[in-house]
């Protein structure tokens, strides 16, 4: 049974779901929006209780990765990722979410070649490049600083 292109493009247009581009787009905001106000809120709390500021910025990081391992840990994270998508991906909590899940999916494997191998899977890319990309711009940055008058 050959279709007409009429046909087809009506079929494939009842079958296609509606985009949902807009709220998808709008809620992934809107949690990376709450998940960057808490890092805030908490290094606010840190520098109120004493802490200088660079020392308050660590710790929030700290709090934000130990607090997405746990999340990670009992399944909570992925479920709030799959509804706001790269809303979770985006902050430091991504980056967290992305070394602890293989590490907790492949620990029955064992320490060495469960968690330890296969824990920066997704996360040890993104640090290899990301430091060669630092030491790329690190080395450009040396030698046209003295033409930028630094």
């Amino acid at each position: 049974m050959k279709l007409s292109k009429q046909e087809y493009d009506q079929m494939n247009k009842q079958a296609s779901p509606k985009s949902k581009l807009l709220p998808d787009c709008l809620w992934a905001f809107f949690v990376g929006g709450a998940i960057c106000l808490l890092g805030e809120v908490l290094r606010t709390l840190y520098g109120r209780w004493g802490f200088a500021l660079t020392d308050a910025a660590a710790l929030t990081s700290a709090t934000l990765v130990a607090l997405s391992a746990v999340l990670t840990a009992l399944g909570w994270y992925h479920k709030l990722a799959t509804k706001a998508g790269a809303g979770t991906l985006v902050p430091i909590t991504g980056f967290a979410n992305a070394v602890v899940s293989p590490a907790i999916e492949f620990r029955v494997e064992g320490l060495v070649t469960g968690v330890g191998a296969k824990m920066f899977v997704i996360a040890g890319p993104v640090i290899v490049w990301g430091m060669m990309a630092s030491v790329i711009w690190g080395v450009i940055y040396y030698f046209i600083r003295p033409l930028m008058g630094g």
